[in-house]
């Protein structure tokens, strides 16, 4: 109740200051979170969703928006090491999966990726999801050289999934559950799965970019998109 009780004053202080400043608050985030956080975001947030790593090149390159959300920890922490950010906040959890298109066989374990022929799409170097995919690969040999598209956010990775240009690729479960019955995952096994955490920071101190993060460690928009727990 305490929990409940705490995530509803932290989405009224939100939405309090939602509409009421001269200048929307702006937000950057990590592609796998647009659905999510349009839903709980008020009038008044300003949202702008590319990879993780590109978002916090831009910060660093003097970028200003009032919150970075990212797709792991490490981005906010570095920038935050750097001095250019409040403290990392973590707010949900997500798994990396095996996707392929609804309907086809061509994949139907992570061991098929490294037959002869198949095609495999995952997100570039640097980006949170290309990097956990990497991980993936790194442990299923022969497997990489199957690799024939690499995008630059995770959403890139959706689309040639969605139009089967690719047989199979590395996504987030969040992503396919958001295809609405377009993809089908194939869970990792325990020993494969990476531990992926998100964390946001507050780059323009504010009342309500730290309201902002606030409220998302108890979002139930963030639930309902299938993350996880902090």
């Amino acid at each position: 109740m305490r929990h409940a009780l705490a995530a509803l004053a932290a989405a009224g202080a939100l939405a309090s200051c939602g509409g009421g400043g001269d200048e929307p608050l702006k937000v950057t985030a990590a592609s796998s979170l647009k659905v999510a956080l349009t839903e709980y975001a008020s009038d008044g947030v300003a949202l702008a969703f590319a990879g993780s790593d590109q978002l916090a090149a831009q910060i660093r390159q003097g970028a200003r928006p009032d919150v970075f959300v990212a797709a792991n920890e490490k981005l906010p922490a570095d920038l935050h090491a750097e001095g250019l950010t409040q403290p990392p906040v973590r707010i949900a959890s997500n798994r990396i999966v095996l996707a392929v298109s609804a309907g086809t066989s061509a994949v139907r374990s992570p061991e098929d990726l490294a037959r002869d022929g198949v095609r495999i799409a995952v997100a570039a170097r640097g980006v949170p999801a290309g990097d956990y995919a990497q991980r993936v690969l790194d442990s299923l040999p022969r497997a990489g050289a199957n690799v024939r598209s690499r995008e630059p956010d995770v959403s890139g990775v959706v689309g040639k999934l969605l139009q089967r240009a690719v047989d199979a690729g590395f996504v987030y479960a969040t992503d396919v559950r958001a295809s609405r019955g377009g993809l089908r995952e194939i869970a990792l096994p325990p020993r494969l799965a990476p531990d992926v955490r998100y964390a946001a920071v507050v780059v323009r101190d504010s009342p309500r970019a730290r309201a902002f993060v606030d409220g998302l460690r108890g979002a139930p928009a963030l639930r309902a998109a299938g993350f996880g727990p902090p």
